[in-house]
């Protein structure tokens, strides 16, 4: 899928039926436990149709404290148009192409975050679905990077506070559907601590159909630059694809100890993938999402997040490991839930 395709904004306001739309960045700092995540989101109820507003949407993870911001725009302030920042208080869709976000968003209780980011990335388009999924009706949510491995540059201020964003490295994402998946855990790592070259992208979910849970199915995609030194070239890896899915086993805790987990294993033919990324509660911000079924906050979804998880991965070929991958805090870690058993603060009451 090339990268216009993928950036296309899904929403239409006058056909469409219940629906939310994301595009988000986020990046690390290359050695700190500091990291930014940025999105602007556009959100329209299955209930209340014709009833659609902007989301604008910050948090700042830095050691172990977190400060998240969400802000409602009306919809007179909604612009699709090309780019994407807040200019005074318009929302624009969707992301700007030529790679830059501006934006402040203020929770009126004293708390500001204010950005002026550039950023680019070499890398194609990396979708965790097979193309087809994409314009079919299963997965009701898509996800997608369009930038993997930007590297970001600017600044942002939180409050007074000035924080140089140097080189960091992280992407740009974009999603959309009908409704959220019902259930999942999400994971992406931009650069490695040992592999500044490496991404990941990962996911284990559940649904519901005719009100009964799916089983969990599993999907991942690892890149890595591969052979000769003088010669590199791009190899993907892919777990992808319903079937697929399924046969992959991936499991996550999150209720009943400090420390978040999450473990998944990935086999095709000789290749196969074991991943582990967690961190601990205190480095997660809970954030209610609406749902389109839905315009009322009551039933939102809950999504628990974290973007200086730590992630371990290990490729085998026919039993071998043929490599060894380990960040100590530059994974994103979501889990998206119902349960009010979490005990992470929500940011957004």
């Amino acid at each position: 899928m090339d990268y216009q395709k993928a950036n296309q904004l899904r929403f239409d306001k006058n056909k469409s039926n219940g629906h939310y739309e994301s595009y988000f960045i986020r990046a690390n700092h290359p050695t700190e436990k500091l990291a930014f995540w940025f999105r602007y989101t556009l959100f329209q109820s299955k209930s209340d149709y014709g009833n659609y507003i902007g989301e604008i949407w910050g948090a700042i993870f830095k050691n172990n404290e977190v400060v998240a911001i969400q802000q409602d725009i009306d919809a007179s302030l909604c612009q699709f148009d090309d780019g994407i920042n807040l200019d005074g208080n318009k929302l624009i869709f969707p992301i700007d192409r030529s790679g830059k976000a501006i934006g402040i968003i203020d929770n009126q209780k004293g708390t500001s975050i204010s950005w002026n980011l550039e950023y680019q990335s070499n890398s194609s388009v990396l979708g965790l679905f097979p193309d087809n999924y994409y314009d079919a009706p299963f997965p009701k949510a898509k996800l997608l990077v369009g930038k993997p491995n930007a590297e970001f540059n600017g600044e942002i201020y939180l409050n007074d506070e000035k924080i140089l964003i140097d080189n960091w490295q992280g992407s740009e994402n974009h999603n959309w559907g009908p409704q959220h998946t019902d259930e999942y855990a999400w994971g992406q790592v931009s650069g490695f601590d040992n592999d500044d070259s490496a991404f990941l992208e990962c996911a284990t979910a559940r649904v519901k159909i005719a009100g009964i849970k799916s089983p969990k199915f599993t999907v991942a995609v690892l890149r890595l630059n591969e052979g000769e030194e003088s010669n590199l070239k791009v190899k993907e890896y892919r777990f992808t694809g319903l079937w697929q899915g399924l046969k992959n086993s991936g499991q996550y805790r999150f209720l009943d100890q400090d420390i978040c987990n999450w473990e998944f294993k990935c086999q095709q033919d000789d290749m196969e993938l074991l991943v582990k990324i967690q961190a601990r509660k205190s480095d997660f911000v809970g954030l209610r999402y609406r749902n389109p079924p839905t315009f009322h906050m009551e039933k939102h979804k809950t999504c628990l997040n974290s973007k200086v998880a730590s992630c371990d991965v290990v490729l085998k070929k026919s039993g071998k490991v043929i490599h060894h991958l380990t960040t100590n805090n530059r994974a994103a870690f979501e889990i998206l839930t119902d349960s009010i058993q979490h005990e992470i603060q929500i940011h957004n009451q």
